[in-house]
């Protein structure tokens, strides 16, 4: 068996990689640069671009399964890449993919669900690591955390639990025609979520909560379009669907081991945090 990793580099690729490994598959492992790579020998390191589908082709060649990290906001551009992609896999003779996307109604769903091929679509939850990217830094150098709707709820989940339903599905037969939509352990507020940081790394944590308009003027900052925020970032985080708060057993069912808690990714990245 040999798989080809797209997004090797990234926060659940990186897990998948790893796993892979250590269950004895070969992987090649897809990023732009993969010189930068920081994985072991036995890993093929592979160069490739999911905006330039054709980079992909020659790594297409030498597998039989795909594993494929869909972007966040498929533009007409990146639907176009994807669907390429999807072609090129179809043409090598791959057997499996297994699709991560971030939110129902993706429209590159329907593409793998017609490509012919053995297919497995996850569904995650909001990743734990998010914690890094919007609070690492301000509570180092301050002590604060700033952050709308801090009672909200979310089934936060651990980008290794994510990474071990992937290798199952990559790896196991049964899985072809799923939609797996994973959580973490715990529906877990924000505000909840800086406490437990607080108390693992043994550190007061101011939270400043800020307003809806805050939020939607920092988005527009970081170069979010009005639908985007409106739908999203406001609909989503502050009024959330049921469903987006519901703990599910799937990560246990697939893999035999309980869903890590947020405890425990925070354990195992407090030095980010310190």
């Amino acid at each position: 068996m040999k798989i080809l990793v797209t997004g090797a580099t990234g926060t659940v690729g990186g897990h998948i990689v790893e796993q892979l490994l250590s269950n004895g598959v070969e992987v090649r492992a897809l990023s732009r640069n993969p010189k930068n790579s920081s994985f072991s020998p036995e890993v093929h390191s592979v160069a490739g671009d999911l905006n330039n589908p054709e980079t992909l082709q020659v790594h297409l060649q030498t597998v039989d399964s795909l594993f494929l990290i869909t972007q966040s906001e498929q533009t007409e551009a990146r639907f176009l890449a994807n669907q390429r992609i999807i072609q090129l896999a179809k043409e090598a003779n791959i057997k499996k993919i297994v699709a991560l996307m971030d939110y129902e109604g993706n429209s590159i769903e329907k593409i793998i669900q017609d490509s012919g091929m053995d297919w497995t679509i996850l569904r995650p939850a909001e990743f734990m690591k998010n914690a890094l990217y919007f609070w690492a830094e301000s509570i180092q150098k301050e002590g604060i955390v700033r952050t709308g709707f801090p009672d909200a709820l979310s089934v936060r989940i651990h980008e290794a639990d994510i990474a071990a339903v992937a290798v199952k599905a990559l790896t196991e037969e049964g899985h072809h025609g799923k939609i797996y939509t994973l959580t973490g352990p715990q529906s877990l507020s924000n505000r909840s979520a800086v406490t437990q940081i607080s108390k693992i790394i043994g550190k007061p944590i101011e939270l400043i909560e800020l307003t809806e308009e805050q939020v939607r003027q920092n988005a527009k900052i970081q170069g979010f379009d009005d639908e985007f925020i409106e739908d999203f970032i406001i609909g989503m985080v502050k009024n959330p669907p049921e469903s987006n708060c519901k703990v599910l057993p799937t990560v246990e069912q697939i893999t035999g081991k309980p869903a890590r808690t947020f405890a425990q990714w925070v354990s195992e990245n407090k030095h980010y945090f310190e």
